[in-house]
């Protein structure tokens, strides 16, 4: 699907899959690569990622994060990977308190750098590394309708050029994987799960899309919930009304759903 240049920029929801995603080529990652350049270029990103998870909202302040592989087993290359872009401290104690003020206890850290939820996919859509980045945390122990609310306080920073994303998983059971076989093809339980809860995003159905443990299947698509809540920081940051609209949809090794998604009320 086209974007067209919206002002406010939509928000987005992108699975980042497995961190060879950074190298490989895939169709999500070349969906990945034009995503960017169908975007009016942001002026920031702010990323929530499945890989930051913390018991409050935390907000990076680091003016210079480190590139984090918080992963094993990979090839070597995948370590020595480095995605240099700065941070914005001003901006994060902006997003501090507006989610403070939303009843949030948020706190900012000036240490803490992009873990590969974040630099994967952007190495993709910004290879330059040229936009400021602020990664924001989820909390797997919260629900669908706080990650939610927590996307709502984010939404008016889309009117001053901010791109908030919610990087994670449109379904993501690593222990069922068909690991031999990237293009197997999807098992009927993640078919099941994903058709249900994109039909709701894209019909704007909000409170059907929270109730996801409500559809068939969830909790075999989601044993943790990590993967599946930036999708609800998203689809809140879309603000009031937001209707999803699907960018790219795939599959790999049988149960890793890779649907990405923009929202807003246009």
């Amino acid at each position: 699907m086209d974007l067209p240049p919206t002002s406010p920029l939509p928000s987005l929801f992108v699975s980042h899959g497995s961190p060879m995603l950074a190298v490989e080529d895939s169709p999500t990652g070349r969906f990945l690569d034009r995503l960017g350049e169908r975007l009016p270029r942001p002026r920031a990103l702010v990323v929530a990622s499945a890989h930051f998870t913390h018991a409050r909202p935390i907000v990076t302040a680091t003016r210079s994060p480190e590139t984090i592989h918080d992963f094993g087993g990979f090839p070597e290359a995948l370590y020595r990977i480095q995605y240099p872009a700065s941070g914005a401290p001003g901006l994060a104690d902006q997003v501090a308190t507006a989610l403070r003020n939303a009843g949030f206890p948020a706190q900012v850290d000036g240490h803490h750098g992009l873990d590969h939820g974040v630099w994967v996919p952007l190495r993709r859509m910004y290879p330059d590394a040229g936009i400021p980045v602020i990664a924001l945390s989820v909390d797997p122990s919260q629900t669908s309708e706080w990650h939610y609310r927590l996307g709502r306080a984010l939404a008016p920073l889309r009117d001053q050029g901010v791109l908030v994303v919610g990087s994670g998983g449109f379904s993501h059971n690593l222990r069922a994987l068909d690991w031999q076989h990237a293009h197997a093809a999807p098992y009927p339980w993640v078919t099941a799960f994903t058709d249900a809860l994109r039909d709701r995003l894209l019909a704007g159905d909000i409170a059907g899309a929270l109730d996801w443990t409500a559809l068939p299947e969830a909790h075999r698509n989601h044993p943790t919930t990590e993967h599946l809540f930036p999708l609800y920081v998203a689809l809140g940051a879309g603000g009031a009304g937001a209707r999803g609209r699907l960018l790219h949809r795939d599959v790999e090794m049988g149960g890793l759903a890779l649907d990405a998604f923009a929202f807003d009320a246009v």
